[in-house]
């Protein structure tokens, strides 16, 4: 099983869908889980594999979506009746879990989130060395330009030839550098910069840069997206050689991904994505229970309750006064 859940979150890598791997760490019996036990939970929140029973996987399944929203690993406690309560710590989730026969199962759930996307538009000796630097740090490179070739850009993930596909790619999380040495960086530029793209910029001179934003204002594109253009690109480090301006543009590249983040204060840029689900608390054992999916639900003095399984609904509807006055306490 585990074998099978490692390659589904290796097709799910290459293919970009983000998922979160679960794997429990630690048992104490009993619990129906073993170390080594894996899931794999995706976006839409469904599960495959095994980590636990009626309890917790779901449980594994919510917490995996707000791994998932926040970008952030984290360990799941699930604590049994009897069960002893670890000491809180970052990174730690501890969940009671009432409705089993007891034990404790310790879930490390990493999430995957889609690499971010570096678009190279034209060939050149700086858009070569920027797609090896864009490989190194893991963005996902695609190069566009007629004549491309992995000759050319031997590290890119795709290569594109025509303008019209790179319209697909222009999302947040795709940064966009332009050299095509005036064959068609007005067009290039005027796709890019009209759309939600995190970077857009032109490797040129300054007066070349000036000419193109000319042209782009003529064109009617608005003043605050020709303001978005970084031309000419990249940090001022003094560059000089084709690979020292690739270093410096994307190091303009990675402060600009990393204030991005500091200004949404959304680590791994996952939130935009993907929400974390509103959740409801069982009144009888006390855990998290999704709204949206809930499958155990009571109605009960014009309120709707929420449970994790049928067990802890069955007790709720034959004492509710007992769990609700223990809510109010």
């Amino acid at each position: 099983m585990s074998d099978e859940i490692l390659d589904q979150a290796d097709h799910l890598r290459h293919s970009g869908e983000p998922f979160a791997l679960a794997t429990v760490v630690r048992v104490v019996r009993p619990a129906s889980a073993r170390p080594g036990s894996k899931a794999l939970v995706r976006a839409d929140g469904t599960i495959s594999g095994w980590v636990g029973g009626s309890c917790a996987q779901p449980a594994v399944a919510r917490e995996a979506l707000h791994a998932l929203a926040d970008g952030l690993p984290r360990l799941l406690c699930l604590v049994g009746v009897g069960g002893r309560t670890p000491e809180p710590g970052e990174g730690l989730v501890v969940q009671p879990m009432t409705c089993h026969s007891g034990g404790t199962i310790e879930v490390y759930i990493e999430p995957f989130v889609a690499r971010l996307r570096l678009l190279l538009v034209g060939q050149s000796a700086v858009g070569n060395a920027l797609a090896q630097l864009g490989a190194l740090l893991r963005f996902e490179v695609v190069a566009l330009d007629p004549d491309a070739s992995a000759e050319h850009f031997p590290t890119a993930d795709a290569l594109l030839r025509e303008l019209a596909a790179m319209a697909p790619l222009l999302t947040s999380r795709t940064y966009v550098v332009v050299a095509t040495h005036g064959a068609y960086d007005e067009e290039a530029l005027q796709m890019a910069l009209g759309s939600d793209a995190a970077y857009v910029a032109l490797i040129a001179s300054r007066r070349r840069a000036e000419t193109v934003a000319g042209f782009l204002r003529a064109s009617g594109l608005a003043e605050e997206r020709i303001a978005r253009l970084r031309a000419p690109a990249g940090l001022d480090l003094g560059a000089a050689e084709p690979a020292e301006i690739a270093l410096s543009i994307m190091a303009e590249i990675v402060q600009t991904r990393r204030r991005r983040n500091a200004e949404t204060a959304t680590p791994a840029e996952a939130a935009p994505a993907i929400e974390a689900p509103v959740m409801a608390i069982d009144p009888v054992c006390g855990m998290e229970v999704e709204i949206a999916t809930a499958r155990f639900t009571s109605d009960h003095d014009g309120r709707r309750f929420y449970f994790c399984c049928a067990g802890c609904r069955r007790s709720f509807e034959k004492e509710p006064e007992k769990y609700l006055a223990a809510d109010r306490v």
